[in-house]
């Protein structure tokens, strides 16, 4: 299955950020640490050019903090490029993110002009929370579904900031398709648009191989099925999931394992890592058809 949202809202708010960016004097991403590679916006590097970036891991408390480790410093290989993670409620570290600001900017006279500084992430990755947590005040709105954030808004920041808000959108192509799959597993794409059996597979698949002893210990999966649809046999059967007939209902217990897998309720896991990254790449790349 494609996976693929792209919301006219979302359109026009690529296309007003494609026309800001280059006016900014520095740029905050917030990203998932569960997914921190499918969850950036390729616009990101494609436009940045030399302008100072603070990619903040959020949700690290849900993510596999090795992987967030390795992650963080795969990210501050880039130039001008600094990681950082947070969680929803350690309001001090979200403040450090404003010093970070001043710190890469220090070149600037904040007296004499303000500080443009754009912030953007993907749906449903706690960016509104974070500018609330910010300004000091409820100015952007929350929600659990994705794409709450549908105008472009300038916000008035401490020390002379202007914070730029932008909705939060996914690009038309999400590719490669791992990419697609890991953000429905996340949460960050509407419900109504995804098939949850084929995403419940895909993660039950994931968890086979990455963290088999969270399916262990939270259905009690010993010893391990063989596959994703196995995986979601048997949680069926654990949870006394059954249609008509004493059918697994694979649509209810894809709805649990996808919900568990959100909430942490499984543990700490990442849906990748950048060593899991490069290979897709290096297969997408490889899978392209010579040119000629």
């Amino acid at each position: 299955m494609a996976i693929n949202w792209f919301p006219g809202h979302m359109h026009k708010a690529r296309k007003e950020i494609k026309k800001v960016m280059p006016q900014m004097d520095l740029i905050i991403e917030v990203l998932d640490a569960r997914l921190p590679f499918s969850s950036e916006n390729p616009l990101v590097p494609a436009l940045r050019q030399d302008t100072p970036l603070i990619k903040v891991l959020n949700k690290r408390d849900l993510a596999d903090p090795e992987v967030t480790r390795q992650w963080q410093e795969s990210m501050e290989r880039d130039k001008g490029v600094r990681a950082i993670t947070l969680t929803h409620n350690q309001r001090g570290e979200a403040l450090g993110i404003l010093k970070l600001a001043r710190e890469m900017t220090a070149h600037r006279n904040l007296e004499r002009s303000a500080l443009r500084v754009m912030i953007l992430g993907i749906p449903n990755v706690g960016k509104s929370t974070l500018i609330n947590t910010l300004a000091g005040r409820p100015i952007a709105k929350t929600g659990n579904e994705p794409a709450v954030t549908k105008a472009q808004q300038i916000i008035k920041l401490p020390d002379n900031i202007l914070l730029y808000d932008t909705p939060g959108f996914l690009w038309p192509k999400l590719s490669p398709a791992a990419c697609g799959y890991r953000l429905a597993v996340s949460g960050a794409i509407r419900s109504a648009v995804i098939e949850y059996d084929d995403v419940a597979m895909f993660a039950a698949e994931y968890l086979l191989r990455a963290y088999p002893e969270a399916l262990k210990s939270r259905y009690g999966l010993d010893p391990l099925p063989a596959d994703g649809l196995a995986v979601l046999d048997a949680i069926a059967s654990r949870r006394n999931f059954f249609s008509r007939g004493g059918v697994p209902d694979l649509h209810k217990v894809s709805e649990v394992l996808l919900n568990e897998l959100r909430s942490g309720k499984l543990g700490r896991i990442s849906l990748e890592t950048p060593v899991m990254v490069a290979a897709e790449a290096q297969a997408e790349e490889s899978e392209k058809p010579a040119p000629g």
